[in-house]
């Protein structure tokens, strides 16, 4: 990292959106300042950094914030292009799958699947459920397509979509403890249990995931936003 790129991220240790910021930077080996935030005492920093939507995870560069997670992925991979793996494919065709399945991943996996757990009824949480678990079959077909027979979506290497469904894991690990289902298993979706197991074991992963215990007694003490 160049001396005079100044990096600091603000997030909390729960946020599945920041841990891909954090899988980011540890996969390009960027050094950085990491500021937990309080959501329900906001700072001053946090609210003059993202105004619009007043949450995190945010990236300062040399005093420059940029938000909303997979807008910072993409800025991490061309900001510093020359370090480290590149998360997006040089080819603009391929770039625009990878942008479109991770932006399925967030509104049809991450969106249900947070309906499912704070719903008032049984009915909305079946709704949501069923839904979820529809998008993980069908990222289960993507899978096999995008990674061509290799380890990641990426292929050989973590890429974007790796990260942008890799920071989500510890929760959509303990959605059996607390919903009672399990979406990644080797019966409905061989290669993505596989590639969960993978992704977990990464060093960028082991460093920037949550551990799971903690945040189940995080989740069930009303702690998900």
């Amino acid at each position: 990292m160049a001396g005079e790129d100044e990096l600091k991220l603000l997030g909390t240790w729960a946020s599945p959106w920041a841990s891909r910021v954090k899988i980011a930077l540890h996969l390009k080996g960027l050094s950085y300042e990491y500021v937990e935030q309080d959501l329900d005492n906001k700072s001053e920093l946090l609210l003059s950094s993202n105004p619009v939507h007043k949450k995190v995870p945010v990236l300062i560069h040399n005093g420059k914030a940029i938000c909303e997670s997979l807008v910072i992925l993409e800025y991490i991979d061309e900001a510093f292009g020359a370090i480290g793996p590149s998360f997006l494919p040089a080819d603009p065709y391929e770039r625009t799958i990878a942008r479109f399945w991770a932006a399925y991943i967030d509104n049809k996996l991450a969106i249900p699947w947070a309906q499912a757990f704070k719903a008032n009824t049984e009915e909305e949480k079946a709704e949501g459920l069923k839904q979820t678990l529809a998008a993980a079959e069908m990222l289960e077909g993507v899978l096999k397509e995008c990674s061509k027979g290799k380890l990641f979506f990426g292929g050989d290497n973590v890429g974007y979509m790796d990260i942008a469904l890799g920071g989500l894991i510890t929760w959509l690990q303990e959605t059996e403890e607390l919903c009672g289902a399990k979406f990644f298993d080797t019966a409905k979706t061989p290669l993505l249990f596989e590639w969960m197991e993978r992704f977990s074991g990464l060093d960028a992963a082991k460093v920037s995931l949550q551990d799971g215990g903690r945040l189940v007694e995080f989740a069930k003490g009303g702690g998900l936003r």
